[in-house]
């Protein structure tokens, strides 16, 4: 089994100072709007993928007026102790160690303590462009398939080449016979990639549809569709197509880095026609499909992290999820919550074992 038994907080983000020591089966952290609740999942959340969630910059994370923050976390895995700290300090590199050890490739631990994060944000899934979908996706199959992530990083190093080099021919600068070598590479990781990709979306929808039909009131039809250049033919013919125009953009307008997941509600998209009940259930099965797809895959149950739920949702959604994590499908679970009482009542009818955490601290556990 995989759970974090203790994590502690020094100067990130509004947390000076702070150490839980966690149970393994359910957690509450409670407190008012304000009390960093949500910036203790997301200092979890660093000690599985390197990053923050909430926040791309990492310096952005040191608390007001300190010149680093640092995050310790005892992982347990079927008995086996790891113990890793994610460290940043401003205008130096960021540190990620795993006993003791310094990683050369971040990229090397990800996957190892797999967690999945339910946030109020999430909506961000469907509202917000490609991007983020492309992200999402991403950072699932990299927690599997360290090649995918290896392919990704690689391909990023040729299209920022690519990009680099438009910018010079818009200057004067070189000859399109120079565009070759770099469409031939961007080809080359891109379809890799879209085939990474194509299989994940063909293992998913089938877990997304159950989960969907848990959680979800209604039954409509939903499908998640997978866009990508690469199954418009010959990619290095669809490059020279474009090439006066990339050239007038200054940048790479086709490939791997323009896919887009399509999420569709009995036929129309569910951004555009989906109720906020409806486009909830849809996120939520999204998220809830994310942690057995890398169960399935990892051998691992991720540790699952709970953000603010009951004001996002409604009740009858709140007590189908908690009478989902209660079951033993489920790992070690991070819920937070601005009322003890209403959380505690209904963890009480349902988990036989939970810890509650009430900001601010008194004293440590």
């Amino acid at each position: 089994m995989l759970y974090l038994s203790r994590i502690q907080l020094l100067n990130f983000k509004n947390h000076e100072s702070l150490d839980l020591e966690l149970s393994s089966n359910v957690n509450a952290i409670v407190g008012k709007n304000g009390m960093g609740k949500t910036n203790i999942l997301d200092a979890i959340y660093y000690l599985s993928m390197c990053k923050s969630y909430l926040n791309s910059m990492d310096r952005q994370n040191i608390k007001f007026d300190q010149a680093f923050f640092s995050i310790h976390g005892q992982w347990m895995l079927d008995g086996q102790e790891s113990s890793v700290v994610c460290a940043v300090k401003a205008g130096a590199k960021k540190v990620v160690k795993k006993n003791k050890v310094s990683y050369e490739k971040l990229s090397d631990h990800i996957g190892l303590f797999p967690v999945v994060f339910i946030s109020p944000y999430d909506g961000d899934l469907i509202a917000d462009g490609s991007e983020t979908r492309r992200k999402w996706m991403d950072g699932i199959i990299s927690q599997i398939d360290k090649g995918y992530l290896e392919d990704l990083i690689a391909y990023q190093r040729v299209l920022d080449q690519r990009n680099a080099l438009l910018k010079q021919l818009a200057s004067g600068n070189g000859t399109t016979d120079n565009l070759e070598v770099w469409n031939h590479s961007l080809a080359q990781y891109g379809k890799r990639i879209h085939e990474r990709r194509q299989l994940f979306i063909e293992e998913f929808t089938p877990i997304f549809d159950r989960n969907y039909k848990e959680i979800g009131t209604e039954n409509e039809g939903i499908e998640i569709q997978y866009k990508s250049d690469f199954q418009k033919g010959d990619f290095i013919a669809l490059l020279g197509q474009n090439e006066r125009r990339d050239l007038i953009f200054q940048y790479t307008t086709v490939g791997a880095h323009k896919d887009d997941l399509l999420f569709n509600l009995n036929g129309n998209p569910v951004k555009k026609y989906g109720s906020q009940g409806q486009q909830k259930s849809f996120i939520l099965a999204l998220r809830l499909a994310q942690y057995h797809y890398l169960h399935s895959h990892s051998g691992k149950k991720p540790v699952l992290l709970l953000d603010d739920i009951f004001d996002k949702l409604d009740h009858s959604r709140v007590q189908k999820i908690i009478d989902l994590v209660s079951n033993e499908v489920f790992g070690q679970v991070i819920i937070t919550d601005t009322e003890k009482t209403r959380l505690e009542e209904l963890l009480l009818n349902r988990v036989s074992d939970f810890r509650i955490f009430e900001l601010p601290l008194t004293s440590n556990p």
